[in-house]
């Protein structure tokens, strides 16, 4: 699809018309590729049969723009930026504002309020909690409502507390249901609401306004329009704070750079239109002279009401004023001298410098809001340094006024401390009407909770019962198995003690081996035999043992006893005892047969009777 095609234009078209929103100003490039993800994920690949899809699918709506709404965010995003901020701009700004003055702050795009809460904590820390409390108030807006909604509940997981330091997790935010939630008596100062930077109007009268990563997705046309609702909205000495990928090279008349790495700027004010010269041209030569017109002149400036001083082009003091004098102490006796050497120069504000830049310019400058102490009062005065110019366009000197605007800002800060209370106190209604609702949703929320776990209650109660029961037969099953069991091992203790008993009787002894001709019994008669006890041969080989017996004269006796056709069969033998006396022996080789086995042979029985001694004694037991 080309980024002209009409059949997508006319979708863009349907959505505004249909929803309010207005995509025409996002660069078409991103924007086809998320709204055809969402159509291939429907399995459409049409415009106009997805605009039939919308319009019979209204919850396809909500599908469609949380695509095209790319919510990333997270706290303290790009930390040196957020550094930068904290200690370059911050700091200054509030220290520059009058105290306990209310700082408003606007976070435009602020998807799940990440970055609104961030600059909640980053105040907090410059400013205190208290005063937080009383002078922020952060309006953070976006235009995807389920993102608000969200981020009304500034409730987080691990995952997205993981950017925030340790410190501040811990001071800001409260374990809350398995995540964290963002003090309530700081989230008050946050006020969430739904804005579009391209149809709706600015907040106005903002200290600092933070749009990180959106403007990147607008083409151009509508990122100037957007900026300057930007510029109007902030404040003369207003901040911007961009996102890494956006720049405002283009807009220079707009926002001066701050920290141009870190994408922070400062509004430019409006400039002030110029206002005429002091004096009037002099009369032409050929008119009649006007008699004292100089004193007149003289006079006429010498009793303005206004403070003012003429200086030369080379900075000496040409003319000042009885109000000059009663302000600042500066009088007919300083003309003449240089006006460096004067305290006015350099207080209550650096004249100098904006001399020199109006002599160069050739334009009025003024400069606004400066303090002066006077008889124990404070007023405020505004300084307009203005060129004077002669007929043939030279530099004559400057002249500077001292308009006196203290009544008029008194009536100014009356009027702002006014309206700022009156949109506190709406700000205040809307902020607890929408606590209000939260918490409606909230009870609601939890009721159905209720109910849900009161139900998996129920069923687990059953389900825990029907266990019981079913332990409790398996209970009765394992007490009877056991009983059987108890029986079967005395009855096989019986039987082991009867067979030791028979093979310790026996007057020869007795050893059986497996198959593998490992021994498995070896009785006391044959201990007293050989010498060796039962626990030195069990597990030997027969043929390994190291007795007075002739083991290799066996094998064929073993072969017989162990073979397929499994015999008994008997050798008499010469031996050595475990004395060292030569005997005679009588080796018995029988199989040894288990009964379901039939004629296989599971290992063999030697029997081992002593004869007659090499003296012919009888061999004692």
């Amino acid at each position: 699809m080309q980024p002209t095609d009409p059949e997508f234009e006319a979708l863009l078209a349907y959505l505004k018309e249909a929803r309010g929103f207005d995509f025409t100003g996002y660069k078409r490039s991103s924007l086809i590729r998320r709204v055809n993800r969402r159509m291939s994920q429907v399995d459409i690949s049409d415009y106009q049969e997805y605009v039939d899809y919308l319009q019979v699918h209204p919850d396809e709506f909500t599908a469609l723009f949380n695509t095209i709404l790319i919510n990333v965010t997270g706290f303290f995003r790009d930390p040196e930026a957020w550094d930068c901020l904290s200690k370059d701009v911050l700091g200054p700004m509030i220290a520059a504002k009058p105290t306990g003055s209310p700082i408003r702050v606007w976070c435009a795009g602020c998807a799940s309020g990440e970055e609104a809460y961030t600059l909640a904590m980053a105040l907090s820390e410059v400013l205190g909690l208290e005063a937080f409390k009383d002078r922020v108030k952060i309006y953070a807006t976006d235009v995807d409502d389920e993102q608000l909604n969200e981020a009304r509940q500034a409730t987080y997981g691990e995952r997205e507390l993981e950017a925030v330091p340790l410190e501040l997790a811990e001071r800001y935010f409260e374990p809350s249901n398995g995540r964290f939630a963002f003090r309530k008596d700081m989230r008050r100062s946050v006020i969430f609401g739904r804005n579009d930077l391209v149809q709706d109007a600015p907040i106005s009268r903002i200290d600092l306004l933070t749009c990180r990563n959106t403007l990147m997705y607008l083409n151009a046309e509508t990122q100037a329009k957007i900026l300057g609702r930007f510029h109007f909205a902030l404040r003369d000495d207003g901040v911007l704070f961009l996102g890494k990928a956006e720049m405002l090279l283009s807009h220079t008349s707009l926002f001066t750079p701050i920290d141009l790495k870190r994408r922070v700027f400062r509004r430019v004010p409006r400039l002030y239109s110029r206002p005429g010269v002091a004096f009037a041209d002099t009369p032409p030569p050929d008119e009649p002279p006007m008699t004292g017109i100089d004193e007149l002149r003289k006079e006429a400036f010498a009793s303005s009401p206004l403070a003012q001083l003429s200086l030369t082009s080379d900075g000496l003091v040409a003319l000042s004023n009885r109000q000059l004098d009663k302000l600042f102490g500066v009088s007919s006796r300083d003309i003449g001298r240089p006006f460096r050497d004067l305290e006015l120069s350099y207080r209550p504000v650096e004249l100098r410098r904006y001399i020199e830049q109006v002599q160069l310019e050739r334009r009025t400058m003024r400069i606004a809001d400066i303090d002066v102490l006077h008889g124990g009062d404070r007023l405020t005065v505004e300084v307009q340094i203005s060129p004077l110019v002669g007929g043939d366009g030279s530099l004559l000197g400057v002249n500077i006024i001292f308009h006196d605007v203290t009544a008029a800002r008194r009536l100014k800060d009356e009027l702002e401390q006014a309206n700022q209370q009156l949109e506190a106190a709406y700000e205040e209604l809307q902020s607890t009407n929408e606590e209000l609702e939260t918490t409606n949703e909230e009870l609601q929320s939890t009721v159905e909770e209720l109910e849900t776990t009161n139900e998996e209650l129920q069923s687990t109660n059953e389900e825990l019962e029907t266990m019981d029961e079913e332990l409790q037969s398996t209970n009765d099953e394992l007490q009877s198995i056991n009983d059987q069991l108890r029986v079967s091992s005395t009855q096989l203790d019986e039987a082991n003690d009867f067979l030791e008993t028979v093979l310790t009787s026996m007057e020869a002894g007795v050893a059986v081996v497996d198959p593998d001709l490992r021994i498995r019994m070896w009785n006391r008669r044959a201990e007293d035999l050989w010498g060796l006890r039962s626990a030195e041969v069990i597990g030997q080989h027969f043929l390994n043992l190291d007795i007075g017996l002739p083991i290799e004269h066996l094998q064929p006796i073993l072969r017989a006893a162990l073979g397929a056709d499994a015999s008994g069969s008997e050798l008499l033998v010469d031996a050595v005892n475990r004395r060292g006396r030569t005997i005679s022996v009588r080796v018995a080789c029988t199989p040894l047969r288990r009964r379901e086995n039939g004629a296989r042979s599971d290992g063999a029985i030697i029997v081992m009777e002593a004869g007659v001694t090499e003296t012919g004694s009888a061999e004692p037991v």
